[in-house]
């Protein structure tokens, strides 16, 4: 199999079918990658030539001055092995069909799908696709691609997702912005006639800008070759995979999606424990996950110091932390007694702790310093939890946290809960300081146990 890294940042693009409408496959598709500044070189492709969204159009590929290292096609399906067949002519030798028509598209479409392996056979082509959205890569922010008609780009960051459905992309996409997720890079894999989620998730695991894969499936296509790149790729970064199709009717529906029956739960289960994948079952927690792991790649350790300043979430959250996984030891005496000579008697000195409604920023700061003196021995990380209550002023709290969690020697992650003024100014304030911050205490312990989980899989071995 080639170098992938001509379908993750080609040097040169050409685009068959472009045209100047956004809302066309191939204008969209031209867009995006002016949109995201790619810097390699652009063909626009159209039979009518000309200049397409202010770029020289070519009437073929014959007609391009050097074979492009990617070709990216979007014509009618019953155009494209027309195009492919050009594209071995004419000297190119990789290939991202982004529209439908072949496997999935009945007897017509499974001809068109054999004729499409033969000619990748005979004129030694790469195929990526086709039936799918395309790639989106800004782990390198000087090298940025884009070949999809996705309608956004995604935040940037170290976190890559290769999925077997372009709509999850989509809302992975919008996520990314409204959660803070450090998503990178996205790849839809459509059919995958040659290039899939194996291929993909061993070309990102080489990748030293890629912290985390993301992966959503339906079936694994060769288990035991998915399953072997995987425990060489969780070595070195997290895993985090999403399966559809956990339950009987789940199976039922990914059969009639991809033809695919994904195999059952208990099965799935032991498969990922012994590649050393981190298995979720909904799309929240998967984007959970590439939060978590946006922010602390290698994951961490089950013991967590819970610090709250109110008593129900830190209910909450010492419940949502137990069904994870994870562990909240009692306080050290020494650290027991720090607290207690600086804290009102009414405050619980505890794991979960909690410094009352009214604590302001002396509190807050008194507290966290103790506690970041004494966890490195005793916590893997401390789990804070803000509410805040009209009397208290959260602005002076939140730079305070930002600050001693900037020079923290222990994961420090943050919610905030409750009528939040200035909620984008206040998480982007802790998130600069390298902690990510969750719209309430369950979801961060959710975060926090699929980090822990990582970390436990992958001591073993």
């Amino acid at each position: 199999m080639n170098d992938l890294r001509a379908f993750l940042s080609p040097r040169s693009v050409a685009i068959v079918g472009a045209g100047d409408r956004p809302t066309s496959s191939g204008g969209a598709v031209l867009s995006n990658l002016k949109l995201c500044g790619y810097k390699g070189r652009i063909y626009p492709v159209n039979p009518k030539g000309g200049e397409i969204q202010g770029l020289t159009a070519f009437a073929s590929l014959a007609a391009l001055p050097s074979p492009a290292e990617l070709v990216a096609v979007l014509v009618r399906p019953d155009s494209i092995l027309d195009v492919v067949r050009e594209a071995a002519q004419t000297g190119h030798r990789n290939v991202l069909i982004l529209p439908g028509g072949f496997a999935e598209a009945g007897e017509a479409g499974r001809a068109r799908d054999v004729a499409l392996r033969e000619l990748a056979q005979q004129h030694g082509l790469t195929i990526g696709g086709p039936n799918c959205a395309g790639t989106i890569n800004l782990l390198n922010p000087a090298a940025p691609f884009a070949a999809t008609f996705f309608r956004d780009l995604p935040r940037g960051g170290a976190v890559a997702f290769v999925s077997q459905s372009g709509a999850i992309i989509e809302e992975a996409i919008a996520a990314s912005h409204a959660l803070n997720i450090a998503l990178g890079a996205v790849v839809s894999v459509g059919n995958s006639v040659q290039l899939g989620v194996t291929e993909y998730l061993a070309e990102l695991g080489k990748d030293t800008r890629c912290k985390a894969v993301l992966v959503y499936l339906e079936s694994f296509g060769d288990a035991a070759r998915f399953g072997q790149v995987a425990r060489e790729v969780t070595k070195r970064k997290p895993v985090v995979a999403l399966i559809g199709g956990h339950t009987v009717a789940g199976r039922e529906a990914a059969f009639r999606h991809t033809g695919s029956r994904p195999a059952d739960d208990e099965t799935v289960e032991a498969f990922c424990r012994q590649a050393g994948i981190v298995r979720v079952k909904s799309l929240r927690r998967l984007l959970l996950a590439a939060k978590g792991f946006g922010a602390f790649a290698q994951g961490f350790g089950k013991r967590v110091l819970l610090l709250s300043n109110s008593g129900g979430p830190g209910v909450l959250a010492a419940d949502q932390a137990t069904q994870e996984g994870l562990l909240l030891p009692d306080l050290p005496p020494a650290l027991t007694q720090a607290l207690r000579r600086q804290l009102p008697p009414e405050a619980a000195v505890a794991n979960p702790m909690d410094l009352l409604a009214d604590a302001r920023e002396d509190r807050f700061t008194a507290t966290l310093s103790a506690a970041l003196e004494h966890a490195p021995a005793h916590f893997d990380a401390i789990l804070m939890i803000h509410v805040v209550p009209f009397m208290v002023d959260a602005a002076p709290v939140v730079a305070e946290l930002a600050r001693l969690a900037g020079s923290a020697r222990v994961p420090v992650m943050h919610s905030m809960m409750g009528t939040l003024q200035d909620r984008a100014g206040w998480f982007a304030q802790l998130e600069q300081s390298g902690v990510p911050v969750f719209n309430d205490s369950e979801e961060m312990c959710i975060a926090a146990g699929l980090l822990a989980r990582h970390r436990e899989l992958n001591s073993r071995t």
